[in-house]
């Protein structure tokens, strides 16, 4: 069940960005629609991440798939909302090349051991989901706070996004260090 709800998660990614792309910016049913199928594919990363603890259902597969739909999915909203002109491309610039980078890290690692999440990896994911939730929000021309408030969010998961990855540069840098010794 978990892996399946991945798999979901990863068919609803092309899903949200035809949306996006269709809307064009201009806040309409598809971009609630775009909203809609970025918060059902959050949902099941949650979803699926509590069956499989629950259950005991971790699965290698399971290991390597979820973080990279969620790499896809919020990179794609990333992506997206730069391309539409509304985000920064340095915000997903930033944002990317330390998701990437640290995934990237995690399985040269992965001989020497597991880097689990963090406090601070989980903080920068919600801070990262709010701030995307926001910016999708198709309330631009009504409430027009909305952008500013999303901004800021997104600034904040910025911050946490650089700082969290700092700390897993280091922690891996110790992992293998102590991996090296112990030989």
């Amino acid at each position: 069940m978990p892996n399946a709800l991945t798999m979901f998660r990863i068919v609803l990614v092309p899903v949200f960005v035809w949306f996006m792309l269709a809307d064009d910016s201009h806040q309409g049913l598809l971009r609630w629609l775009a909203l809609a199928a970025f918060a059902v594919a959050m949902y099941t990363d949650q979803l699926d991440g509590q069956i499989a603890r629950r259950r005991n259902l971790v699965t290698n597969f399971g290991k390597i798939a979820d973080p990279i739909a969620d790499k896809l999915l919020t990179g794609a909203a990333l992506v997206l909302l730069s391309v539409l002109g509304e985000l920064p491309w340095w915000i997903t610039i930033v944002i990317l090349v330390r998701e990437w980078g640290i995934t990237a890290l995690r399985f040269v690692v992965i001989r020497y051991g597991v880097m689990p999440a963090s406090s601070g990896g989980k903080l920068k994911t919600v801070l990262q989901t709010i701030a995307l939730v926001l910016f999708l929000l198709p309330l631009r021309y009504v409430a027009p706070v909305v952008p500013v408030v999303a901004l800021v969010v997104m600034l904040a998961a910025v911050a946490v996004t650089v700082v969290t990855g700092v700390d897993y540069v280091m922690k891996a840098a110790r992992l293998r260090a102590e991996a090296l010794k112990a030989r």
